[in-house]
């Protein structure tokens, strides 16, 4: 993959994304376990966890599948070598690889489960990642994909240095603007039940996972948002005319609304599935 197909190369290398990828698991995988039951899978199959990072979840679809063959994709080398050092118990079952997401080296319908997590936001062009995903899915075989929209944020408003701050206006104006001018989807989430009909497939569900203050501890939600203040105040900053030190002021804030009781605030995670006929 080129840098043109990977445009988040460098937030995506930096240490920051270790920790989120973390914070992230922790957060959303107790809610989205329950998912996989659906898909009535079971025995001696093959998944393939696409864009799998540090294996945060790769891990956990072994220990959720205990006899399937895994292999996990990811375009950085550096992710892969955390996630090998954190899979030592899966060994023989968990294959890591250095792929591409738009040319995958695997011959047509190889795998019975595919799982994209936290990857359709992050790439140009998702619609022929998701070519390639149906190309490699067995027939009757299933898509499990978790697509971020940063419309679907909500954090309170609140007063500071005496004026309103609405993280609405915050998330659209940064983070939507950021992955604009890099050819990504800032909301594909709620785009994704399309693009799957599009590509022909059946029994699409769409659940979302709620991270919010009531359900997952203020310490790891904040912690998800601490590591994006850490990887992305930069970007931010350049894609919305502001300073790196507006932008992490920002973050800031919705960190301290997140750790403070009684604040509530809430992340939507919206996550789709279909069978490929």
């Amino acid at each position: 993959m080129n840098r043109d197909r990977n445009p988040q190369a460098e937030q995506m290398g930096d240490e920051s994304m270790a920790r989120n990828l973390a914070h992230q698991a922790e957060a959303i995988w107790p809610q989205e376990e329950r998912l996989f039951d659906r898909y009535g899978l079971a025995g001696a199959i093959r998944i393939l966890d696409l864009g799998c990072g540090t294996g945060e979840i790769t891990r956990r679809l072994a220990s959720r599948y205990s006899q399937a063959a895994l292999v996990g994709i990811d375009i950085l080398e550096g992710n892969l070598a955390i996630a090998r050092r954190g899979s030592m118990a899966f060994a023989e079952r968990i294959v890591y690889e250095q792929g591409d997401a738009f040319a995958l080296q695997h011959v047509d319908a190889s795998f019975d489960l595919v799982v994209c997590r936290h990857m359709s936001q992050a790439v140009p062009d998702f619609p022929l990642v998701l070519a390639e995903i149906t190309r490699v899915l067995k027939p009757g075989g299933w898509l499990h994909l978790l697509s971020e929209d940063y419309g679907m944020l909500h954090m309170p408003v609140v007063e500071r240095d005496g004026k309103r701050f609405d993280p609405d206006r915050f998330w659209n104006e940064n983070a939507v603007a950021y992955l604009q001018s890099i050819g990504c989807d800032g909301r594909v989430g709620r785009h994704s039940p399309a693009l799957l009909a599009n590509a022909g497939y059946e029994a699409i569900a769409l659940d979302y996972v709620n991270v919010d203050t009531l359900r997952v501890d203020r310490g790891t939600f904040a912690g998800i948002m601490r590591a994006w203040r850490d990887g992305y105040s930069e970007v931010l900053s350049q894609a919305s005319g502001r300073t790196v030190a507006e932008v992490g002021a920002d973050f800031d804030t919705i960190i301290s609304t997140i750790e403070t009781p009684p604040h509530y605030a809430v992340w939507h995670v919206p996550v789709v599935s279909g069978r490929k006929p």
